[in-house]
């Protein structure tokens, strides 16, 4: 859940804005985003941010979709379609793909 560090009602709270982008149709209250976030347009259609909604370091959320209420979109996370209320969104797990010019599937 969302915590404002300020205790201030409302809000839009960047962590670090160094290399951080955001073209959102509509924001909610209460958005926190990280460094390296990219909230962004995607054929020339911006997303819908809905309350309370954390968006952390390196991630990005592109298009027409609709972000909802009270969800948090992980580190590293590319997010192109709607994503409803009360969600946690994470990229999927690392892995090794080619190890000495071999393909292989090495979970990390």
């Amino acid at each position: 859940m969302f915590t404002n560090p300020k205790n201030v009602g409302g809000g839009f709270y960047v962590g670090h804005g160094w290399g951080t982008v955001v073209n959102a149709k509509r924001i909610g209250r209460n958005f926190r985003i990280g460094q390296n976030v990219t909230v962004g347009s995607r054929n020339i259609k911006e997303p819908i941010i809905g309350d309370n909604v954390s968006v952390w370091a390196n991630a990005i959320v592109l298009g027409d979709i609709t972000i909802g209420d009270n969800t948090q979109i992980g580190a590293g996370s590319v997010v192109v379609k709607n994503v409803p209320a009360n969600c946690v969104v994470v990229p999927s797990k690392s892995a090794i793909i080619k190890k000495n010019g071999i393909r292989v599937n090495i979970p990390l």
